[in-house]
């Protein structure tokens, strides 16, 4: 039964999955290769090493980038790609040009400063959150360990290093339950050659929960994440992803799992240990 008010997409809604937490399951029968949804980014932060081939804004790979008049280090398709990466490139524009090459910060650092900016500007939820909030994201913060949170402050102290204007900060715990959410719920966005392009939030996308033996593929297509179907799925089954490489044995990809995500999967390929 789907709890009273549950927010739903076209052909799926968020509902409490058992032993789970949140997840999302099909309103509607998938077939192998049918796209369930697509999600865009609600922010992402284009890898350094790919700049000048990629669209700092769209990631389209092309020849003839127009470069930042300013920073001469951020590249777009036109003006208009520009001007829609402005919001979010202003935060760095500056900083990159008083720091010249010192201007190091980690991507992880880059996409919260611009979570921080654009929940300033856009606090009413976007086209990335119609199933799942930014602010929803889980957190672990009682299962970071001590290395974990030190990891943490150095990134807080990065944020601060490296942004100063333009961002109004919360306070430090505030900002240690955002970094911490986004070491959970951030993407890597790869190109066809599963080459790293840049880090991005796709809260919907966030929603799904893991399995060994997913029902679902996402790929991307610039910063749009989709979401297929690689199994047949029955309406009101859950929708599930793999967070992990799934080359690995059982043991490592439980291990992988523990590190990153805190728990441990129990779907049928790890309970048969098979793969």
């Amino acid at each position: 039964m789907r709890a009273e008010g549950a927010p739903r997409g076209e052909g799926q809604e968020r509902f409490t999955s058992p032993g789970k937490g949140r997840g999302l399951r099909a309103r509607q029968r998938f077939a192998p290769g049918e796209l369930l949804f697509s999600c865009p980014a609600y922010t992402c932060v284009l890898t350094v090493s790919e700049r000048g081939n990629h669209c700092e804004c769209c990631f389209a790979r092309k020849e003839g980038l127009s470069k930042c008049g300013r920073c001469k280090q951020a590249f777009y398709c036109n003006v208009e790609c520009q001007k829609a990466d402005w919001p979010m490139h202003k935060l760095e524009c500056s900083a990159m040009c008083v720091f010249g090459q010192n201007w190091n910060p980690s991507e992880t650092v880059r996409l919260t400063a611009r979570i921080l900016a654009k929940q300033k500007t856009h606090p009413e939820r976007t086209q990335s959150e119609k199933l799942l909030a930014v602010r929803e994201f889980e957190s672990h913060l009682d299962k970071l360990d001590n290395e974990k949170r030190e990891l943490i402050q150095n990134d807080i102290a990065a944020l601060h290093h490296f942004y100063s204007k333009h961002i109004a900060y919360p306070d430090n715990a505030a900002l240690v339950v955002l970094f911490a959410q986004v070491n959970c719920n951030g993407f890597t966005i790869e190109d066809e050659e599963l080459s790293h392009l840049g880090s991005a939030i796709f809260p919907d996308v966030a929603l799904m929960n893991h399995s060994c033996c997913p029902n679902v593929i996402v790929t991307y297509k610039g910063t749009l994440a989709e979401v297929r179907a690689v199994q047949e799925i029955e309406p009101g089954d859950e929708i599930f992803t793999s967070y992990i490489d799934l080359l690995y044995p059982t043991e490592d990809r439980n291990d992988r799992l523990r590190d990153s995500y805190f728990f441990t999967c129990d779907c049928r390929e790890c309970i048969t240990k098979e793969k």
